[in-house]
């Protein structure tokens, strides 16, 4: 079968270069013999340890599945891989953790294979060496079934598959370097029956019919993390829209729910031109939505095709004002967090702080739901947020079991919160070219919060390395600029209706009136609704 092609004269870009700085220099125990026992590996990740792998860098994932058409039985897959090694390798380590491995080809030929953990380790007969391209073929399953104790993976709805790879699930779907600093090109391809529809991040490149069963080929135009690759399988009806400058919007719906879906999706070319009024040209090849039938209690910024539950909009108990900006919430991670991605997990106060912000700003404009009175609401709850899940860029390891528990309101309005003080601090027109600027300068690549920083003492015209220390890193809130009588409030003095606060999922529904807004619950998945719990 066709594999996305390289070529061994291409120059690695500075993402490359970066990313492979990042893989080689985190971990050097990836030179061993192949007689010592094989061990998982990682690239250093203070949250994930054991995440991603040292030695290479991947340029591009070829993933073939035959979905057998019931979503409790393992696919049959193929996953290949190209890569430009950037150490010399006895051994190769994938993490993959959910499969049976069948056979592991490098370059062609058979190689040994053991797994170590959550890794599959990889021995090819001769070793390969530093400064070369290396192809790896796996065969293997997919299982759609949960994995015990672990969050993630294939998403099983009522008629079908979707994806939800955040935070380190993509090695539950496929082998792949699991991390964000190592992002690629993918070509997705899945065979399923006739009856059935697929849809893939990027472009169509193909669609085959043979013997009841129809071949689906994707392709992106601009590399992607592992965690935001998605894969919608079932029966859907795929709609087609044109948004800004000629954008291709294709959105997936529940074939039976398209009429009550359609007055959402029709809100989102708009979307995207209020979006690019605030940060510039979208990224990517095209965009839509992927209203999965099933309950997850979150949404995901999978790339070019984000990931919703249908009842966030055919249940009355949300507001049309808060559903369109948690659409907006989605559609802005396409720039931050996508197009833009986290260097490492600790820099995610980047992706959420920024999404939160234009949900934010969003329902202000459009709403009228003051940012102020957010931020100050925010304010209030800060130095509890920080208590409890670390300041917003040293965000706390993840609950034991619970990997997706990194996504805690520290990162959300409390990242957002960095944000408003940020403009405070420097003021709106500085604000507004450094956010711009941002997404420019570091498309399609990876970025810290260094370089956020480094940028925006740049655009400010000043060092702004004091100002980024408290609110990035103190355990106690920074006083707010221009808001001298803003205070951080107690536990005890926290209410409802002045801070988000914890609750839980499996509480009743609550009525949220429209000038309310749900409030995402703390140590929560990522980017929860209170569909199950109280509102503020």
């Amino acid at each position: 079968m066709l594999l996305t092609p390289h070529s061994q004269a291409t120059t690695p870009t500075r993402r490359r270069r970066t990313a492979a700085a990042l893989l080689t220099s985190a971990v050097s125990v990836c030179l061993v013999a192949a007689s010592t026992p094989a061990v998982p590996l990682g690239v250093g990740d203070r949250l994930f340890p054991h995440l991603g792998n040292p030695g290479y860098d991947v340029a591009s994932y070829d993933l073939s599945f035959i979905y057998p058409g019931g979503n409790s039985e393992p696919l049959r897959a193929v996953t290949t891989i190209d890569a430009w090694t950037t150490a010399d390798l006895d051994r190769v380590n994938l993490d993959f953790a959910h499969g049976t491995v069948e056979s592991v080809e490098v370059d062609g030929d058979p190689a040994q294979f053991h797994t170590a953990g959550e890794d599959l380790v990889i021995t090819p007969e001769d070793s390969v060496s530093d400064g070369n391209w290396m192809r790896i073929t796996v065969r293997h399953t997919s299982d759609p079934v949960p994995a015990e104790g672990r969050e993630g993976g294939w998403v099983r709805t009522t008629d079908g598959l979707a994806m939800a790879n955040q935070a380190d699930a993509a090695h539950l779907v496929f082998p792949c370097n699991d991390h964000p600093s190592d992002k690629a090109m993918f070509t997705i391809r899945v065979t399923a029956p006739d009856e059935d529809t697929v849809v893939a991040n990027g472009l169509p490149a193909g669609v085959e019919k043979s013997g009841g069963t129809t071949t689906w080929t994707y392709r992106t135009q601009h590399p992607m993390a592992t965690e935001l690759a998605q894969v919608s399988i079932g029966r859907s009806t795929v709609l087609h829209r044109t948004g800004p400058h000629g954008l291709p919007v294709r959105d997936v719906v529940p074939t039976e729910y398209r009429k009550a879906l359609e007055p959402w999706l029709e809100k989102t070319p708009a979307q995207i031109t209020w979006m690019e009024n605030k940060v510039g040209r979208y990224p990517f090849e095209t965009y839509g939505l992927l209203m999965a039938d099933a309950t997850t209690g979150f949404e995901l910024e999978t790339q070019t095709l984000s990931l919703f539950e249908r009842e966030l909009f055919t249940e009355p108990v949300y507001p049309p004002w808060y559903v369109e900006s948690i659409m907006v919430h989605e559609l802005a991670h396409q720039w931050f967090g996508n197009s833009v991605s986290p260097r490492t997990w600790s820099d995610l106060w980047l992706n959420e702080g920024h999404a939160t912000w234009y949900e934010a700003l969003y329902a202000e404009e459009q709403a009228d739901k003051p940012m102020r009175d957010r931020m100050k609401a925010a304010y209030g709850a800060s130095d509890r947020w920080r208590a409890a899940g670390g300041p917003p860029a040293a965000p706390k390891a993840p609950d034991a079991g619970r990997k997706t528990s990194i996504f805690r309101p520290n990162v959300y309005d409390g990242a957002a919160l960095v944000l408003y003080a940020l403009r405070q601090e420097i003021g709106r027109p500085a604000f507004e070219r450094l956010e711009r600027a941002w997404v420019e300068r570091y498309r399609d690549d990876t970025a810290t919060t260094a370089d956020f920083v480094r940028l925006a003492s740049e655009i400010a015209g000043r060092d702004l390395d004091g100002f980024f220390q408290g609110w990035l890193y103190g355990e106690k809130t920074p006083p707010m600029p221009g808001h001298p009588d803003w205070k951080p409030q107690a536990p005890a003095q926290t209410s409802q209706t002045q801070a988000p606060a914890t609750f839980s999922q499996t509480q009743a529904p609550a009525k949220i009136s429209q000038t309310q807004a749900p409030v995402r619950p703390q140590a929560s998945v990522k980017q929860a609704r209170p569909a199950k719990a109280a509102a503020r």
